[in-house]
């Protein structure tokens, strides 16, 4: 139990690192890509959103079932995870918003 616990809390914490890296990633390969623009980085939000909610379901797994142990470092690398995870979704939340927002502005702009 102890063990399935603390591969949780180390999936939760990668996944949620992987969140939070995703968009910043796929923005920054756009830099060396004559045929990916920065509208194309938009394709990782639904990869970051996923990696997200991941992150906080094995979170929430690793501290489901509260067990008493000295040795064990599964509790604290779990809210890590969990707060990477959140980070992940705002991140997320936040490209999502900028993206409808570009596309809002470009509509109203062209119909001038």
């Amino acid at each position: 139990m102890g063990e399935s616990r603390s591969r949780a809390a180390w999936a939760s914490l990668l996944t949620g690192v992987a969140s939070v890296a995703a968009l910043p990633v796929a923005i920054y390969g756009t830099r060396f890509s004559d045929s990916y623009d920065l509208l194309h980085a938009g394709f990782a939000i639904p990869i970051a959103g996923g990696l997200a909610i991941a992150a906080l379901a094995f979170a929430r797994k690793a501290t489901r079932r509260s067990s008493v142990t000295l040795a064990s470092r599964a509790p604290g690398i779990a809210i890590a995870g969990r707060v990477l995870g959140i980070a992940g979704l705002c991140i997320a939340a936040a490209a999502l918003v900028a993206l409808g927002v570009y596309g809002l502005l470009e509509y109203v702009g062209s119909r001038d």
